[in-house]
């Protein structure tokens, strides 16, 4: 099977790749086995070493790994240097901190010792999306590999150009072979990858359809697993919110990387008091956001990844106008572009308000109180994060533990940092990545108990 990556711009394509064949695919697999037995053994401290390394050479490529990425998936430039740099600091962080993360942990019992070691179990298969084709890989691979696990990557196809960069900046900072590869492969192949021995566990960051098939077909074999699914944040503005301060957040929030993020701002429930002054600020600062090619410095809206995503936004769009949801900007689509688009008078039951809307499509919804800001936060199949804008930030901390996602921000919009846990709940997914827990998610706990 031959694969092919188009620019989402201009649909030149960008380049063709072979996939493998069956023989060749169960070749990897056995490889990863004999990868895992020596990796394991090398000390931590210089796993820690290679991932340093790993991290100078995502810097000293930037500009040919931001390249890629722009090309095939259409991510304005700018955004995709900083990606490539946010991959090199994940890299120092797990060099800095593993160690300290995978030490053994003494537990006072009745035992003359007892104490929790850290084991890698084996190949990890990571199954990536296409929207931030760098970073995710490498938020899975830090953690992973330094845990002394190998790894197999099945990207999605439209980037399979940065897959084979990704594997690339290991080969360059000297990885010993077969500790991470890069697998070609459809998505039929996924059961087979699943059931191989050497394969321990399974992580996802994709679609709701996607994290439930590949769950069902884990469960299946055994196979502990990760997911890392969709999302419909709430961005919730209080009457005594910094207005502007709040507008600049909710741009970035929602307009960053076209809005095709799952941590994306797309429900905006404003109160009442400010809702018009918010609404009219923000279409401001969308007007000024420049379309075009994503490979200009100065371009902040690009094309979406693919035209059927743009055709999807379109339908959510239209549908919701439909119900009576207001069009405030924008509206319409060219091939994968979509206009940045801003709907009004949004409500449950819409699809602006029930569906993930992947692209640059911010809801506007009025309420008359907190309360009821909240109540209609949680009204979601979705618990990925929250952010609140407010001046009164104790009052914010007390609604803390009323929201049932896995983040809660105030006054910024949610994103992932290398130093704390990142992961959903709900239809939002399991399990948690990044900070200590990423690093512990693929390692066997195990109790050590010794008495004379």
């Amino acid at each position: 099977m031959e694969f092919k990556s188009n620019n989402p711009y201009n649909g030149q394509e960008v380049a063709k790749f072979k996939g493998l064949t069956q023989n060749e695919l169960v070749d990897k697999l056995n490889k990863s086995q004999k990868a895992f037995e020596s990796w394991r053994k090398v000390p931590v401290s210089e796993r820690s070493l290679l991932f340093k390394k790993a991290g100078q050479v995502l810097r000293d490529n930037v500009a040919e790994y931001a390249k890629i990425i722009t090309l095939e998936m259409g991510k304005p430039i700018l955004e995709s240097r900083g990606e490539v740099n946010k991959c090199a600091t994940v890299c120092d962080y797990y060099a800095k901190n593993a160690e300290k993360f995978l030490a053994n942990e003494f537990i006072e019992t009745d035992a003359q010792r007892s104490y929790v070691r850290h084991d890698p179990i084996g190949a990890v298969f990571a199954i990536m999306p296409w929207n931030f084709p760098f970073w995710q890989v490498f938020r899975f691979a830090a953690p992973t590999l330094i845990a002394g696990n190998v790894g197999l990557l099945k990207h999605a196809p439209n980037v399979f150009g940065c897959a084979e960069q990704i594997a690339d900046v290991f080969k360059k900072a000297g990885f010993p072979d077969d500790v991470f590869q890069n697998l070609i492969v459809h998505h039929d192949k996924t059961e087979i990858i699943i059931a191989h021995d050497a394969v321990k566990a399974v992580t996802l960051t994709g679609s709701e359809r996607a994290g439930a098939a590949v769950a069902q077909i884990s469960g299946k074999y055994i196979k502990k697993i990760l997911l890392e699914l969709g999302g419909n944040n709430a961005f919730i503005v209080w009457d005594d919110a910094d207005i502007d301060k709040a507008v600049a957040t909710a741009l970035t929030a929602r307009m960053l990387n076209c809005g095709q993020s799952c941590i994306a701002a797309k429900r905006f429930i404003l109160l009442e008091g400010i809702y018009d002054e918010f609404v009219l600020k923000f279409i401001a600062a969308v007007k000024n956001l420049k379309s075009g090619d994503p490979m200009e410095e100065d371009t902040k809206i690009g094309p979406l990844a693919r035209k059927d995503l743009a055709d999807q936004l379109q339908y959510q769009v239209r549908n919701s106008v439909a119900m009576g949801a207001d069009l405030l900007l924008g509206g319409n689509q060219s091939g994968a572009y979509h206009e940045p688009t801003i709907l009004g008078n949004v409500k449950p039951d819409m699809p602006a308000f029930d569906e993930e809307t992947f692209g640059p499509l911010a809801a506007m919804i009025k309420v008359k109180t907190i309360e009821e800001a909240f109540a209609l936060s949680e009204q979601s199949r979705y618990g990925l994060g929250v952010t609140v804008c407010t001046t009164n930030i104790e009052k914010a901390l007390e609604y803390a533990h009323e929201v049932s996602d896995g983040a809660y921000f105030i006054n910024e919009l949610v994103k992932s940092d290398p130093r704390l846990p990142f992961g959903g709940t709900k239809k939002s997914g399991y399990g948690r990545e990044l900070a200590k827990d990423g690093i512990l998610e693929f390692v066997n706990r195990k109790t050590v108990y010794v008495k004379n």
